[in-house]
């Protein structure tokens, strides 16, 4: 099936734009409308959900060690239930990809390429990305040790620039309404932590799979970081109008100016989200594809990375009419939706594992 290893440094390195290549565009606007001024608290909070997720996933792991999610899912649910579920998954999987592409579509089509027909952005994505998946595992681990550094160092970079034009005074007063505010906006960014489940395909892929547990906490707490230091300088430098524009970033990457000579660099935050998109895209892809194989007990997922890819073009398409449509079903629908499948479930299927696991234990010693 998949006979390519990474190790879990890798792992968590995917797992970085897995993450934030589309919570850094959307989320700081959506977690302020509630969050205000304490909206860089938002993502501390949220990232509970990251590291219980991997948590799970890698007690799952421990329990099914060569399986992903949708094979320990028969084995633990039965066969007929199990079954039933892991199919559910792939439909989650199937929409879920589907909207993350039409996220990037929404930001490419409405910032740069306003002509461009929405198929056209899509389907040059989605073909870049099947290159990508159709080389495996490690294809996609070595694109993101490529890919991470250099985005990283462009965001920190506009990050510097940006700095003479913050004014502390936008994060008082701190803690106006005591905690709330800033929980209820964890509770869209915490849907993204959540997301940290799709680990469970590649943990029985690593090369060290003892620290996949390690670098998957670290990875969430390097996703918690970046992301309040993000929502800390777009509140620092946009205010109160965080919660009206729909890209703070891009708003962002717009007040840098220096000389009159260095400014403009909207192409950058342009590169950082396709860079982002890529590998976010690619590692949600290779997930449903491999899913699929093994569901349908296929010896290579290989074949079905192109019809896929054409669904995925259809299901980005069809997913929101427009962004108002899609950033209402992102802050309203989507956190209860995503935590059903990536964190609800996981959670009852290690319940039933470790039932039966004991059950099994306690026959063992009673037969011994």
């Amino acid at each position: 099936m998949e006979r390519g290893k990474i190790s879990s440094i890798q792992m968590a390195i995917m797992m970085n734009p897995a993450i934030l290549a589309t919570v850094l565009m959307l989320v700081p606007a959506i977690t302020a409308k509630h969050a205000k001024q304490d909206l860089w608290l938002s993502p501390i909070w949220a990232s509970v959900t990251g590291f219980i997720v991997v948590y799970i996933a890698y007690r799952l792991h421990k329990l099914y060690p060569k399986e992903t999610l949708i094979q320990f899912s028969e084995r633990i649910l039965g066969k007929i239930i199990g079954k039933i579920i892991a199919a559910c998954y792939l439909l989650y999987y199937l929409h879920l990809t589907g909207i993350i592409i039409r996220e990037y579509g929404e930001f490419v089509s409405g910032t740069f390429l306003h002509l461009t027909p929405m198929v056209v952005v899509l389907g040059s994505m989605v073909a870049v990305s099947a290159f990508a998946v159709y080389g495996g595992l490690e294809v996609i681990g070595r694109c993101s040790e490529i890919i991470v550094p250099v985005v990283l160092l462009l965001y920190l970079t506009i990050f510097i620039l940006l700095f003479k034009d913050l004014d502390i005074n936008h994060m008082f007063p701190l803690l106006e309404n005591g905690l709330k505010p800033s929980l209820l906006g964890s509770v869209v960014p915490q849907s993204w932590f959540s997301e940290y489940i799709v680990i469970s395909f590649f943990l029985p892929y690593l090369t060290d799979q003892e620290k996949g547990l390690k670098w998957g906490m670290l990875s969430v707490f390097s996703v918690m970081f970046i992301m309040v230091i993000t929502n800390f300088m777009t509140l620092l430098l946009l205010g109160k109008l965080n919660s009206v524009v729909t890209y703070p970033v891009m708003i962002a990457a717009r007040y840098i100016s220096i000389a009159d000579f260095f400014e403009h660099l909207e192409a950058v935050v342009m590169a950082i989200w396709v860079a982002g998109a890529f590998v976010k895209i690619t590692v949600f892809y290779y997930a449903l594809v491999l899913g699929m194989a093994q569901w349908l007990k296929l010896s290579d997922f290989r074949p079905l990375v192109l019809p896929t890819g054409l669904l995925l073009i259809l299901m980005g398409k069809w997913s929101a009419a427009n962004l108002q449509e899609l950033a209402h079903f992102l802050s309203s629908t989507a956190p209860f939706y995503l935590l059903t499948f990536q964190l609800c479930l996981p959670v009852i299927m290690l319940f039933i594992a470790l039932v039966k696991n004991r059950s099994k234990q306690k026959k063992g010693k009673t037969a011994g």
